[in-house]
């Protein structure tokens, strides 16, 4: 049975301690609600699993939310549609209940991935649609040079994406998605030529993966952080992401259809 937290939360993060002011910092994308869009093709039902606070959720689309987070829920906008409180791997629904299902920045904090993602294949006729990161790839941003422990948790987290195309079926396809410079949509990765952003602790709150080290790991990397920019040493190393207009890092979209 997946466990459940005091606010909700089902997954290995407690959004009832960290979820508030997620939606300062955690805004739709366009470029990236773009590709969502183009993965969902011309399905007017969806189900949007671990909905969070509702980033791209179309408003050209009927979507049913599903989040398991009071805290969550309660950042939502008014002119959404309310979320269901559930899991993941217990999605409330009929089998083909709707023509897509989604998620988002999600998948890698459910109890039970592969249960998780076997019932949004059960409620959905057409495809699947899961933006994640690929656990292979996380390590190469240059947080790594001071946070290992932030990415290094990252990496156990996310399921690997050969699993993830096993537990849906069908035909799958996995496209990486570029990450524009003023990305606005702030996990990890949209800060790769912006690195004073991740100097904010609101901002790296609402990054949950900052969650599972300790005080002392975030101390010592804003300290670090914040010494090589004022010396020049992270422009030295990294400063040509600062005029990269994209980030190709390790964000892709897995899609399912069935075959």
């Amino acid at each position: 049975m997946t466990e459940r937290r005091a606010d909700g939360s089902a997954g290995d993060a407690d959004y009832g301690a960290i979820g508030v002011g997620y939606a300062d910092y955690r805004r739709p994308e366009p470029r990236i609600e773009e590709f969502l869009s183009r993965a969902l093709g011309q399905a007017r039902t969806v189900v949007n699993v671990g909905a969070g606070a509702g980033s791209y959720e179309s408003a050209a689309r009927e979507v049913t939310p599903v989040e398991p987070s009071a805290s969550m829920r309660a950042q939502r906008p008014a002119g959404l549609a309310p979320a269901v409180d559930a899991v993941a791997e217990r999605l409330p629904f009929d089998d083909g209940s709707f023509d897509a299902a989604m998620t988002t920045f999600s998948v890698h904090q459910w109890s039970d991935a592969g249960a998780g993602l076997r019932e949004m294949r059960r409620v959905a006729r057409g495809p699947v649609v899961v933006l994640t990161c690929d656990p292979a790839l996380v390590r190469d941003f240059w947080l790594y040079a001071y946070a290992p422990e932030v990415l290094d948790a990252e990496a156990r987290r996310y399921p690997a994406i050969a699993d993830i195309a096993d537990a849906l079926g069908g035909r799958v396809s996995v496209r990486p998605v570029p990450i524009p410079l003023e990305c606005r949509d702030g996990f990890n990765e949209a800060y790769y030529g912006r690195p004073e952003m991740l100097l904010d602790p609101g901002a790296r709150q609402a990054c949950s993966a900052w969650s599972f080290v300790d005080e002392a790991v975030r101390e010592r990397f804003a300290r670090e952080l914040r010494r090589d920019l004022d010396s020049g040493a992270w422009d030295a190393r990294f400063g040509a992401l600062r005029g990269q207009a994209a980030y190709e890092g390790s964000l892709v979209v897995v899609r399912s259809v069935p075959g």
